[in-house]
């Protein structure tokens, strides 16, 4: 049975797998789900990520345990897709001629070089799928001698894409320095929130006094010093288009969680505010036994051989600004860890 324009139906199916799933001649670092840096702030190209977004650390801890946010507000997603740049005139030509045929991570189901020299070399119009118009006009000879590139469809995570119309027109050529006027083309924002899960923060455990032993009754203090947490700060660039932007993350507050119902935290909501100095809760000193902590924690009955998981969580400011002097908030960010605590009868006290 055939297509459109007389494309048989298999060559229709073929040309839709240049968008989301396909690979760009050569993917360009982005980051990956732990957020590691190598010595120059380039985060690690993950293996699930083909975009050519390259995010770079710009400020925060380089070292010790690390992980990503996860969003407060749990309808909020970032970017499901967007289109970027992949190939020049000549390298769509050099694609087509060298690559297409031998290596099927790149060429991602297109049947031999017919079907991209068809449309993107001998002016042949070609079905465009869910995208608009429904019909995409030939190039002659990939454009050569033309300077700009061909955009295609990309996410983070193809299996994320509910709407498989999102993103899916074939790839399409855009003149250099602009960027195209379709749904989806990437903005300063979309940026922005593809970084979000690229901040890593660090994982410290909260100072406890006593450390690991509370007694039933008597409040045990919780704290971080000055300079424990501080601003995390990642750039994500677009090449090609001159998009960038910078996203932000400022610690704000530690949310304790006691692991029982059985215990008072302090404040009531467990929320401990950041301090002006950039500390949270005040350190224990001697003489402060049966004084009620700023920021802590008592628990009301003993553990039983299975200790209490306390669960410390810090809530993250999330801020960016972009290349055309946009700007915004993000939805907070939390990364939470957890402590054993077990507690004990009142016998003696030695604090």
């Amino acid at each position: 049975m055939n297509s459109l324009h007389g494309w048989p139906s298999c060559a229709v199916a073929s040309l839709i797998a240049i968008t989301l799933a396909s690979t760009p001649a050569h993917a360009i670092g982005d980051g990956d789900a732990n957020g590691s840096v190598d010595d120059r702030g380039n985060i690690a190209a993950s293996a699930s990520n083909h975009s050519r977004i390259k995010v770079t650390k710009v400020s925060g801890p380089t070292g010790g345990k690390q992980g990503t946010l996860s969003s407060t507000n749990v309808n909020w997603k970032p970017p499901p897709c967007w289109y970027e740049p992949v190939f020049t005139p000549a390298q769509l030509k050099t694609f087509s001629e060298t690559v297409a045929d031998g290596d099927v991570s790149l060429r991602q189901g297109w049947e031999g070089r017919s079907l991209w020299t068809d449309h993107f070399q001998d002016e042949q119009d070609a079905p465009n799928y869910f995208g608009t118009p429904s019909t995409a006009t030939g190039y002659r000879n990939y454009n050569l001698g033309k300077d700009g590139y061909f955009w295609r469809g990309v996410s983070s995570d193809v299996t994320t894409v509910e709407d498989t119309s999102l993103c899916s027109r074939l790839m399409f050529w855009q003149d250099a320095g602009e960027i195209p006027d379709v749904p989806n083309a990437p903005t300063p924002k979309t940026l922005a929130e593809y970084a979000y899960d690229k901040v890593a923060v660090p994982a410290t455990e909260v100072e406890l006094k006593p450390t690991t032993k509370s007694t039933v009754n008597l409040p045990t203090w919780a704290w971080l010093d000055k300079g424990t947490f501080s601003e995390v700060k990642v750039r994500a660039e677009l090449p090609d288009t001159g998009l960038w932007a910078e996203t932000t993350a400022k610690p704000v507050a530690l949310h304790l969680e006691p692991g029982t119902g059985d215990a008072t935290t302090y404040p009531a909501s467990g929320d401990c505010e950041i301090n002006d100095d950039g500390s949270i809760g005040t350190p224990y000193t001697a003489g402060d036994a049966g004084k009620t902590p700023p920021c802590g924690i008592t628990y009301l009955r003993a553990t039983n051989g299975e200790p209490y998981h306390l669960t410390a969580s810090i809530t993250w400011q999330i801020t960016w600004t972009g290349s055309d002097g946009t700007g915004g908030n993000l939805p907070n960010g939390t990364f939470e860890t957890t402590q054993d605590m077990n507690v004990q009868e009142i016998q003696s006290v030695n604090r």
